[in-house]
């Protein structure tokens, strides 16, 4: 005999109280990805400088043009609130105090991927992409490059490139601000 199990699915508005009670500690690094709450991998020593330098990066580049967010969360619909590692977001005079960001005010979204490149590809990306994600990043440790995503369409994104090292692109929204992926990489 089949035993059929069934997953408690929650919303955005229950994972948020169920943080606010203090169900999971402040070390642990969970998301709300499509209703379920998900574990996320501890951040090796290359991810979490990549994450810095792309902070520092950002903020020295776009200052005062858009809001760095640095593994916060952004709600994508009612079943969805990811923490990627880098937001970039349209300057609001509170700094989304009054509610968390969501798909319209997102320029760009950025992982660094290292032990998670698959699930970042497979789970993540076309998550962003159903959500009207502009832009994605997806920073590659593994392989020293940097795939971008742009113009969502259905759970994928219509263009996908990669860059390599030595190599120079831009943001859609900022044609005018030049990045290399050795910048990027931190190297």
């Amino acid at each position: 005999m089949v035993v059929q199990l069934s997953r408690k699915l929650f919303t955005v508005d229950q994972y948020n109280k169920i943080l606010d009670a203090g169900v999971f500690t402040e070390n642990e690094r969970v998301e709300l990805i499509r209703g379920e709450i998900v574990k996320m991998s501890p951040m090796g020593i290359h991810h979490s400088a990549c994450v810095k330098c792309l902070a520092e990066l950002f903020i020295l580049r776009l200052a005062q043009t858009v809001t760095v967010g640095i593994q916060d969360s952004v709600r994508l619909n009612n079943t969805s609130e990811p923490q990627p590692d880098i937001s970039l977001l349209q300057r609001r005079p509170d700094f989304y105090r009054t509610q968390q960001p969501q798909p319209e005010n997102v320029f760009l979204l950025i992982e660094v991927s290292d032990t998670t490149i698959k699930y970042d590809r497979e789970v993540k990306v076309p998550l962003y992409a159903e959500n009207n994600i502009v832009e994605v990043w997806l920073v590659n440790l593994n392989e020293k490059c940097l795939e971008v995503y742009r113009q969502p369409k259905g759970n994928g994104y219509e263009n996908m490139q990669t860059f390599k090292k030595g190599e120079t692109m831009t943001i859609q929204v900022f044609p005018n601000v030049t990045f290399t992926v050795d910048e990027i990489l931190g190297d």
